[in-house]
């Protein structure tokens, strides 16, 4: 039996591959971030990980990749994306959700690197784990959220159809400010959803660790 299936996961979109993440892969992932996800005058995350020196960066990403692996629990779990263009790494994308057996809702995250920002890949690789949840595990709605003034984040959730599900005050670097809270659900995403079908290999294996 194998004791990780989730390696054989995969997701293909027409452009992209979305495979669980390895150490080969954050490794890579790490160079992306180092090389770029966001101006520096503006912190997209609620947790601020990139204003760290870069002789941290990459210790304190591997550490995070291996705790969320570790922790890995059907009641529990997020699954890690790295996100594949021509066979490169270039970002991530997590879907995540607890007791999801009962609930039936899973929450999203996301970055990619600069350089590969405004190609439309977020919205596919965000579409990619949505078609995943509501389509091949059950899913019956998403969420996400994102400061008031990420408008590109914003953009990605909208055109995808997430509705405004109220707001959360939150400290960003010392500071005050506002998250979107957004939610989907499937029979909205039905009217929104990208013209491609996904591509879903491997996945028979890895339902005990994620519907149990």
């Amino acid at each position: 039996m194998e004791p990780w299936p989730l390696r054989n996961l995969v997701l293909r979109t027409p452009r992209l591959e979305l495979r669980p993440d390895d150490d080969a892969g954050v490794f890579e992932l790490i160079e992306v971030a180092r090389g770029g996800i966001h101006d520096p005058s503006f912190m997209p995350f609620g947790y601020p990980w990139t204003d760290v020196p870069d002789a941290e960066l990459g210790i304190n990403t591997l550490r995070f990749y291996w705790s969320q692996r570790a922790g890995f629990r059907p009641r529990d779990w997020n699954l890690n994306f790295l996100i594949h263009l021509d066979g490169r790494v270039i970002g991530t994308q997590s879907v995540h959700a607890r007791d999801f057996a009962v609930t039936r809702e899973v929450a999203t995250g996301s970055w990619l690197g600069r350089r590969f920002q405004g190609h439309g890949y977020g919205t596919e690789m965000r579409a990619a784990v949505l078609s995943f949840a509501f389509d091949h595990l059950g899913a019956i709605q998403a969420r996400t959220s994102a400061y008031a003034d990420n408008a590109a984040s914003l953009h990605v959730s909208r055109s995808l159809g997430y509705v405004d599900d109220g707001t959360l005050r939150d400290s960003r670097r010392g500071e005050p400010t506002v998250q979107l809270r957004m939610l989907l659900t499937a029979d909205r995403f039905a009217s929104f959803r990208p013209h491609w079908k996904l591509d879903v290999t491997g996945l028979e294996e890895c339902l005990p660790l994620l519907i149990a």
